[in-house]
């Protein structure tokens, strides 16, 4: 049993769950990056996320987009979060893999439900001068995905 519980309840019967625990990305990037793949199926997710891996297809930011710049397309503001890309396509394909194991076919699926919940943070300092230091914690996500066959 999971010390997390899913936000959404999934039909067991179609659908394939999975999670991501205490990923070292950025809560935000990861935010971003659910906003702009939900609702894909999961072999155009993957091919997104391998576009922004390469820097050929950028994310859209609509909320954490304070002085950043323009990019290409349709979209106003945008980054590539190449760490973050990295763990989504991991979790994917791990959601795959479980819709293959209760006999549903990977390549019909669609994600229908993805979200972030903040981790916990690791504390860390780094030392400064004078014997003095300052915090430099790290954030973690957890990161949960329901995929959804699709007739």
């Amino acid at each position: 049993m999971s010390r997390i519980q899913y936000s959404v309840q999934a039909e067991p019967e179609t659908s394939s769950i999975a999670m991501g625990h205490e990923l070292h990305i950025s809560p935000r990037h990861s935010r971003e990056i659910c906003r702009a793949i939900k609702g894909m199926k999961t072999e155009r997710a993957k091919q997104y996320l391998e576009g922004v891996i390469a820097l050929k297809q950028a994310v859209p930011f609509k909320r954490h987009n304070d002085s950043m710049g323009h990019r290409r397309g349709p979209m106003a503001a945008g980054r590539y979060p190449q760490k973050a890309a990295k763990e989504f396509i991991k979790i994917l394909v791990n959601a795959e893999a479980n819709a293959e194991y209760k006999g549903l076919d990977p390549l019909r699926m669609k994600i229908s439900h993805i979200s972030i919940k903040k981790g916990r943070v690791i504390l860390g300092y780094r030392p400064r001068a004078r014997g003095s230091s300052s915090p430099k914690n790290t954030e973690t996500v957890n990161v949960e995905v329901i995929l959804q066959e699709v007739q």
